[in-house]
């Protein structure tokens, strides 16, 4: 290589050097501003995890105290909430504290505050209405009782197969066993029904005299 070349290639380093160093000062604030941002989002979702759980530990010992508190949910229904799930819990919780100590309209108000809580998760507003459905009053008309299971048999509801059970009781109650046996036989054909309703639904359809399928 002669000296001409090698000069010419050295001038081209320290051109390119150079401009290297210049795009540096110049964008190299973009590199520190990702990298502080990586590290700063990491550190704010480890303090979002953190604030999370104590959040939820400091809920779960509020109820806890109120449930010790043993007075017919009263305090469970004051236990401060800071979204609609938890709102919910509470309420469920103070409703069977009182459903417990016979305060029934107490137990269902309680219940009806769930159902109306805005943005209350749907699972939590369709099982307060059938606790209430089931602490309805052995004085209450066959037909409201009935009505308001039916509400909560309709296809897909997430407490169809319960819901389906009272309604069968009530078709026995009411005189119509071959009505309730239909009932708790399309129940056992249910893919959704738990051992324990599969158990109950074999019993109550022999009890009526009905007839299990042989694969039952």
């Amino acid at each position: 290589m002669s000296q001409t070349d090698s000069f010419i290639e050295e001038v081209t380093e320290e051109v390119r050097r150079d401009r290297l160093f210049a795009m540096i000062k110049k964008w190299g604030w973009v590199a520190i501003l990702v990298v502080l941002m990586i590290v700063g989002g990491a550190a704010y979702n480890e303090y979002r995890k953190s604030a999370i759980k104590a959040e939820a530990e400091g809920f779960g010992d509020v109820l806890l105290a109120g449930i010790d508190a043993n007075d017919a949910g009263a305090t469970l229904a004051t236990v401060p909430t800071s979204n609609p799930q938890q709102a919910a819990i509470a309420g469920h919780l103070a409703a069977a504290d009182a459903l417990a100590a016979q305060k029934t309209d107490v137990g269902m108000d309680t219940l009806d505050k769930v159902v109306g809580t805005e943005g209350v998760p749907a699972v939590y507003a369709e099982l307060a209405k059938l606790k209430r459905a089931l602490a309805l009053p052995p004085e209450t008309p066959v037909e409201e009782r009935r009505a308001a299971f039916e509400a909560l048999a309709a296809p897909g509801a997430p407490f169809q197969p319960l819901a389906e059970e009272q309604l069968a009781l009530i078709a026995a109650e009411t005189g119509k066993p071959e009505e309730a046996v239909a009932i708790l036989q399309g129940l056992l054909d249910s893919a959704k029904i738990t051992p324990g309703l599969q158990r109950r639904a074999a019993e109550l359809i022999v009890a009526l005299g009905g007839e299990l399928a042989d694969t039952q």
